[in-house]
């Protein structure tokens, strides 16, 4: 039986039935929407999210998970006897990682118990990286081992996205090198990726049928003759565009895994409907 435990947040999307499988734990990024503070995934779900945004008069905004929370997951599973490695969204990106830090220091002795990685991803590419510290982990993998793994990774996993509009992008700060996008006419669809960290723009396609085909040129290009290929969907209330590139891209890759995942209210204030991307990781 394994002596740690698996640490990440919602922005790793990892489905449910997932986590459980591999007894990972994920910690709630915040919504702030009037007033009202909701946990990713918790006390709001992206079905009631989206379904909301379309008619709100005010748009959330979005905070990371806060350090009396990453105590408290830290210390509760410290107090079962276990070590816990910690792997989570960019820092690039979010302020989640340092937070993690603030905990791992509020714990005193029991803090040097905490081990934590920066995925420098998001997204499923954060997900597959937990997902595979947890397969090492049950095949008797160290914790040290373990987290060598994690931190490795992100230069084996990939996430592209298309968006309908960089509005929302560019209004919570997570643009990046996407800004130069800003301003082109409104019916191109940019494909965006995560890199070293940031998210990055790639290329401005005409259509958004175009940008899905893109999408899959490009995941294809990277996993070519690489093996234990793994991909998986990710949409924002846009789920039968992201079924049809998912089929398209298990027909094209084969891969030993794919999974179809939904972006949580936290990322899709920022990425913005309609979004509708993969993420990959091979071995």
């Amino acid at each position: 039986m394994s002596k740690f435990a698996i640490v990440t947040d919602s922005t790793s999307y990892i489905p449910s039935e997932v986590s459980q499988k591999h007894g990972i734990t994920i910690t709630p990024q915040v919504l702030i929407w009037d007033n009202q503070t909701y946990r990713d995934g918790i006390d709001i779900q992206p079905t009631d999210f989206y379904s909301r945004l379309k008619t709100a008069k005010t748009m959330p905004s979005t905070s990371q998970v806060s350090p009396a929370t990453m105590q408290e997951t830290f210390q509760g599973l410290v107090d079962k006897g276990l070590s816990v490695l910690g792997i989570f969204i960019s820092s690039k990106l979010s302020g989640t990682l340092q937070s993690a830090m603030q905990a791992k220091d509020m714990m005193g002795s029991a803090g040097e118990k905490v081990m934590l990685v920066d995925s420098q991803s998001t997204a499923m590419g954060l997900g597959f990286q937990a997902i595979a510290a947890a397969r090492a982990m049950e095949a008797g993998a160290s914790i040290e081992d373990c987290a060598a793994s994690a931190a490795n990774a992100h230069t084996r996993t990939g996430v592209l996205f298309a968006v309908d509009t960089l509005e929302f992008l560019h209004r919570g700060g997570r643009i990046g090198g996407a800004q130069r996008f800003i301003g082109s006419a409104l019916n191109l669809k940019p494909i965006l990726a995560v890199k070293d960290g940031k998210v990055e723009g790639i290329e401005r396609i005409r259509t958004k049928g175009k940008a899905h085909d893109r999408i899959l040129e490009l995941v294809t290009e990277q996993v070519k003759g690489k093996s234990n290929v793994r991909i998986a969907t990710l949409h924002a209330n846009a789920a039968d565009d992201a079924k049809i590139l998912l089929d398209r891209a298990t027909t094209a890759l084969s891969p030993v895994e794919s999974l179809f995942t939904e972006v949580s209210p936290v990322v899709g204030t920022h990425a913005g409907p309609g979004t509708v991307g993969l993420a990959y990781i091979f071995d």
